[in-house]
């Protein structure tokens, strides 16, 4: 079949200039595994003067997004613009006008992912996103497609390089987190403000992506518990290690029995050295999934930049062009999230390892206080790490690992030690995934 398939690009930013440049450099590639040629037709965005390093032709580029979404030659809409607004609107104008949509806006999908694949179903059109999550990972077919036999109990991963190479950083290399974050702004791993990927909300939106997917609810980013990294000091990462154990920042959704709620939260976590994910540094992310029969399963490759997620669109791309009976949502419940629907698990419910780091005055009794704390609250300890590493003003920091322990009986515990007259700061905690 040699009927072209046409696509509209909207946004011409760093994103989609490295897409028309994979398409240009690739092309021989691409004409050899597709049975329809890919021809981009038209680029839309606001700045027409400024040359993008990709390959185009000037008459490509309007200034007005309608000269994609009402172009009727136009199959395909290719969204990379971010963020919620004006790509909401775009991306609705698209599949109400009857043409496939493909985007790597995690945001838009987020939030607005379950309504958006219902409109594609009723207007028989697609709705892809495999560069929304994972840059060049691809987790959005593997959960759609390729484990679709499996009843999925978890998903979880580091599913943000920027936060991954500042931990990476501070383990290596001792740094605080501060002189972490400027050496990856030096090198272009973080924006100027990084405040959506190190206070975690950059994960909170791919995991609520990542567990709508996985156990079929319309998971929102306000359902999950979000958890930054800038707390985390040199001493912690200094601690884990002696414990066996990475700090890494995770994103994770679970489910302990079926049609049970999902617990879903993103929160620096203490993980064993010697497992996949703790193994995984720099700006690389990984994904684990667990299912019934299959068992776990792990996905890893970079997670972000040009050439990653242009690999992940054109993989939509061929998706489109290969599916010679029309590609429609409607057909395909792999490809649906029933809006409104979900169970959330309370994080106070949460039951799991804990790593609690206290910052105490330097007296005799403390180490009874902290016991009668948390025995009060049925938070037993497992080990413990007393170097008695003085703070600069004469504080003591004593780091302990429980055993297993309810989020808010943990909590409780730690609020108490914190009231307490020998107390020199709040109680720091970690969660432990093992």
């Amino acid at each position: 079949m040699d009927t072209p398939l046409v696509m509209g690009l909207i946004g011409f930013g760093n994103i989609g200039s490295g897409l028309a440049r994979t398409l240009a450099e690739r092309e021989a590639e691409i004409r050899a595994r597709s049975p329809r040629p890919l021809v981009l037709k038209t680029i839309a965005d606001r700045d027409t003067e400024t040359r993008r390093d990709a390959p185009y032709d000037h008459a490509q580029l309007q200034s007005d997004a309608d000269a994609v979404l009402y172009d009727p030659e136009i199959q395909v809409v290719i969204e990379l613009i971010g963020g919620i607004e004006p790509a909401h609107a775009f991306v609705r104008k698209a599949l109400e006008s009857g043409k496939h949509v493909v985007t790597a806006n995690k945001a838009l999908l987020a939030e607005h992912g379950a309504e958006l694949l219902e409109l594609a179903a009723r207007n028989g059109v697609g709705l892809l996103f495999e560069a929304a999550v994972g840059g060049g990972i691809p987790i959005i077919r593997a959960l759609q497609q390729g484990l679709a036999a499996n009843e999925m109990t978890a998903v979880q991963g580091i599913l943000n390089g920027t936060c991954n190479y500042i931990l990476t950083r501070m383990s290596e290399r001792g740094l605080p987190f501060d002189e972490a974050l400027g050496e990856a702004q030096d090198l272009g791993y973080a924006e100027p403000d990084p405040t959506f990927d190190i206070e975690g909300h950059d994960t909170a939106h791919k995991t609520a992506i990542l567990a709508s997917l996985a156990f079929g609810m319309d998971i929102r980013p306000g359902d999950v518990f979000v958890e930054g990294i800038t707390r985390i000091q040199p001493v912690d990462i200094q601690y884990a290690r002696e414990l066996g154990f990475r700090i890494k920042l995770l994103g994770i959704a679970k489910r302990a029995e079926t049609g049970g709620p999902v617990e879903v939260r993103v929160h620096p976590t203490l993980t064993p050295a010697a497992s996949p994910l703790g193994g995984v540094g720099g700006v690389y992310n990984a994904i684990m999934v667990d299912g019934r029969p299959i068992g776990p399963t792990m996905y890893y490759g970079q997670g972000a930049g040009p050439a990653a997620t242009s690999s992940a669109l054109i993989s939509d791309l061929l998706a489109l062009a290969a599916d010679v009976g029309g590609f429609n949502a409607a057909r395909d419940a792999r490809l649906r999230i029933p809006s409104g629907q979900r169970r959330i698990k309370p994080m106070d419910e949460l039951r799991t390892h804990y790593y609690i780091r206290f910052t105490m005055a330097d007296r005799s009794g403390v180490m009874a206080l902290i016991g009668a704390a948390l025995a009060g609250h049925n938070v037993s300890i497992e080990s413990m790490i007393q170097h008695r590493t003085m703070t600069p003003d004469g504080a003591a920091t004593i780091s302990i690992v429980t055993h297993q322990a309810v989020e808010a009986d943990v909590q409780a515990a730690a609020r108490e030690v914190e009231a307490s007259n020998t107390s020199a700061g709040p109680a720091f905690v970690l969660r432990v995934e093992e």
